[in-house]
């Protein structure tokens, strides 16, 4: 076997178990906080805040935008709180 032969992606890894819904929307609601995560990092870097920074203007704890950007659960009180912050809305698009 070659290297590529151990390469594959989550999709061909996880074909079989996607056929459970319930695993499905598992793994769909893990990818959209990685999503947010992603969006709320991204958009700090680009202002060039950290992370006390965006939290002292989104009126939250520092811990908050720290446990958002690692993927964790928060509400949308929260994400609104932030995108208030950068001046912005929050909008929601299901794809």
């Amino acid at each position: 076997m070659t290297k590529q032969d151990y390469l594959t992606n989550v999709e061909d890894l996880f074909s079989q178990d996607m056929q459970d819904s319930n695993f499905a929307n598992q793994v769909k609601t893990e990818e959209n906080k990685l999503t947010s995560a992603i969006a709320v990092r991204n958009e700090r870097e680009i202002y060039g805040w950290t992370q006390q920074e965006l939290a002292e203007k989104a009126g939250i704890p520092q811990s908050t935008i720290a446990r958002i950007e690692s993927g964790a659960n928060t509400s949308m009180e929260t994400i609104s709180k932030i995108a208030n912050a950068f001046g912005k809305s929050v909008q929601i698009n299901f794809a």
